[in-house]
């Protein structure tokens, strides 16, 4: 600013000495040139009124008029009526110097006052977007924690009144199984009774996974060590499933506060989706990096990458709700329970994806000073 300030001035200056030296040195036999010279100068002066307002055109037309005046006094000494012409000439460069100074001043403190307002507004527009997305997130935990609540008492029946008549009927058929070979047509009927009555066990489990208080125990727990854990367990499946299962450590050891039951619950539901999801000869890849808020703190981002078919915009937007599911013989229940476990460790899950490139999830977990 300071520089084309300094550039201005320049210009002006040369405008005025380039003018007053043209005047000085024609000749005043050649009259028209210097009518037209004395016009020229009111260039500089409008320019100086336009770039530096009031003060800026008043000085410059004053500065003109101190440059012109010897001008008329030593070199048109004696003609009067041709004096007096020059002398109203150099009236009206300080009149449109101040005028016009003061018509560009008023619109650059408009303009300034205008854009004042339109960042008080864009301010406005910003704090109301950011209240009106707090507002809909609060409804929509608000939402989610009334179906948990419904969910808490649904569970609570079902505990009761299906568990145990569950757990007689698995029992009798167990018995009755005893009593007929693999090659009994009715062995296979009593082995589709206990496949049925293990699914309504899990639908049950995981009501009451919903409806429990999340965690119980919270202790320092290792991040790769709880990874490992699940990756030996899923591996085999992998295997059979002719996908490529990668863990890749971390630079240096996360350790974070958690409860190691529930957060392997929590990856290995992550986990068995992303096997779900993923084609023969694909890959499943689990990463952790430390991502730093400041000096003293960090947050632990683990990535869960597979190379499966993907999820479309509309099931995307609702993969976290209760009941939802795209699978036939899923209950809808496993990402929810997910998240809850990762936000009751005061954490995030995030899931992006792309229908026929595969989906990342993302689960960030804050890191307690210590570690």
């Amino acid at each position: 600013m300071k520089k084309a300030s300094q550039s201005r001035q320049f210009i002006l200056i040369s405008f005025v000495v380039g003018i007053s030296l043209l005047h000085y040195l024609t000749p005043l036999n050649l009259p028209y040139l210097h009518d037209i010279f004395q016009r020229l100068y009111y260039l500089p002066i409008i320019l100086a009124a336009l770039w530096f307002g009031f003060r800026g055109g008043l000085l410059c037309s004053i500065i003109v008029s101190i440059a012109y005046a010897p001008h008329i006094l030593f070199q048109w000494g004696g003609h009067l009526t041709m004096e007096m012409e020059k002398y109203l000439e150099i009236l009206l460069y300080n009149i449109v110097g101040g005028m016009t100074g003061l018509l560009s001043q008023r619109e650059r403190e408009r303009t300034e006052e205008l854009r004042r307002t339109a960042l008080g507004l864009e301010e406005s527009y910003q704090k109301l977007r950011h209240q009106s997305e707090r507002i809909i997130a609060i409804e929509e935990q608000l939402r989610r924690a009334e179906k948990l609540s419904t969910l808490g008492e649904m569970a609570a029946v079902l505990a009761h009144e299906i568990r145990n008549p569950l757990g007689s009927i698995r029992g009798t058929a167990e018995i009755l199984k005893d009593d007929y070979g693999p090659g009994d047509p009715k062995h296979e009927f009593i082995e589709i009774q206990i496949r049925e009555t293990e699914r309504l066990n899990r639908v049950v489990e995981d009501f009451l996974h919903m409806a429990r208080p999340q965690p119980a125990d919270m202790r320092p727990c290792p991040v790769q060590d709880e990874l490992e854990t699940i990756v030996n367990l899923v591996s085999n499946d992998a295997g059979e499933r002719q996908i490529r299962l990668v863990l890749e450590p971390p630079s240096l050891p996360v350790l974070i506060r958690a409860d190691g039951e529930k957060l392997r619950q929590a990856f290995l539901n992550i986990i068995i989706n992303a096997l779900q999801a993923t084609p023969q000869g694909g890959s499943v890849t689990i990463s952790t990096t430390v991502l730093r808020t400041d000096a003293a703190t960090g947050v632990c981002e683990i990535r869960f990458r597979d190379t499966g078919v993907g999820i479309d915009g509309e099931a995307l937007e609702r993969i976290f709700e209760p009941f939802f599911t795209t699978k036939p013989d899923g209950t809808g229940l496993g990402l929810a329970i997910t998240r809850k476990i990762i936000e009751s460790h005061g954490g995030t899950l995030m899931v992006e994806s792309e229908p026929g490139h595969g989906t990342t999830v993302t689960v960030r977990l804050p890191m307690p000073e210590e570690a």
